[in-house]
């Protein structure tokens, strides 16, 4: 995809709008797991999420190559549509994000105050990217896509930071929603010429690139039912998957009473708030917990986007067994 010489000219470009995220050993977390662990905070971008990197590389292409561009569009559950809207808003380019009905309110929200136009469609998100696609070729906007190798190569600026930061991680546990930020995450270990371990996740209500890699071919799912909206995929990205395959370990999956249990554990032991598919990562990793024991182990926290009213009809009710197991 890319070489380490055009990763480091990423971070420059991602670095004009995002300074470096940080990179942090909590105590209570290391006790929880039972091991050393150091997070990635990507919820602490200008858009709460990493997908922000993603956009801001993708748009500076654009905009050199193509500069007459009458304006974006794509589709989103959230936090690329809310990239696309920040790294348009900055090159001045109009950006129409479609959703699907039902998309979180906040993030809906925030796409608007970013200056995108908003459109509901569909019940899912392939519905809604489906529609996108029809309207750009009759609009004449720019689609783009919500896996690109400009994406993978923005959003691997994170994993470039952390792996700088920590290069003696023994795993790293990394959500998957389409695939950018694990695939930027094998591309810069490999660059780097590191052994980290990378493990993806994926909910269980959502497990299409889990079934594919176990099948070691592409496994669509009819639903994508779970309420950690950023992993909600039912059709892999084939070139997305060929790298996952050829890179990741293995994939877990996670329900989401243990993503539910998660969101309270880094509430309580970090006091930052994660959104479902950001706190994917440590229910992987509270899963596998004997696993762990005498590895330093890297989590990415991948962002922090989560309405009020599902964090507290989600999160804040009765915590139930399952989620009692995950907690312990």
């Amino acid at each position: 995809m890319f070489d380490l010489a055009e990763l480091e000219r990423a971070h420059g470009i991602v670095g004009q709008a995002v300074p470096p995220t940080p990179a942090h050993a909590w105590p209570l977390l290391a006790q929880r797991l039972g091991t050393r662990v150091v997070v990635k905070h990507e919820n602490h971008t200008p858009i709460g999420a990493f997908k922000v990197r993603g956009g801001l590389v993708y748009l500076d292409r654009l905009k050199r190559e193509s500069p007459n561009t009458a304006g974006i569009i794509s589709a989103t559950r959230g936090n690329h549509g809310q990239s696309l809207a920040f790294a348009a808003s900055r090159h001045g380019v109009p950006a129409v994000i479609y959703v699907p009905r039902g998309n979180s309110v906040e993030k809906n929200r925030a796409m608007h105050a970013f200056g995108a136009e908003l459109v509901e469609h569909g019940e899912d998100f392939q519905a809604a990217a489906e529609e996108a696609q029809r309207r750009a070729q009759f609009a004449g906007l720019h689609m783009v896509p919500s896996f690109h190798r400009d994406l993978v190569l923005g959003v691997a600026t994170y994993a470039l930071e952390l792996f700088r930061a920590a290069p003696d991680l023994d795993i790293l546990y990394v959500p998957i929603g389409q695939g950018s930020g694990i695939s930027g995450c094998i591309m810069a270990r490999d660059l780097l010429g590191l052994k980290t371990e990378i493990v993806g996740v994926q909910s269980t209500e959502a497990p299409s690139y889990a079934l594919s890699f176990a099948a070691g071919k592409i496994v669509t799912t009819e639903t994508s039912n779970t309420l950690a909206d950023g992993m909600a995929t039912r059709i892999p990205d084939p070139d997305a998957f060929a790298l996952i395959r050829k890179g990741a370990s293995r994939i877990v999956q996670v329900s989401d009473d243990e993503v539910g249990a998660a969101i309270r554990a880094y509430w309580t032991d970090t006091h930052n708030l994660a959104e479902g598919a950001g706190a994917a990562a440590l229910a992987a990793a509270l899963q596998e917990k004997q696993k762990l024991a005498g590895k330093r182990v890297g989590l990415i926290l991948s962002g922090g986007n989560i309405d009020f009213d599902l964090f507290r009809k989600w999160v804040g009710t009765d915590v139930t067994p399952a989620a009692q197991r995950a907690m312990a």
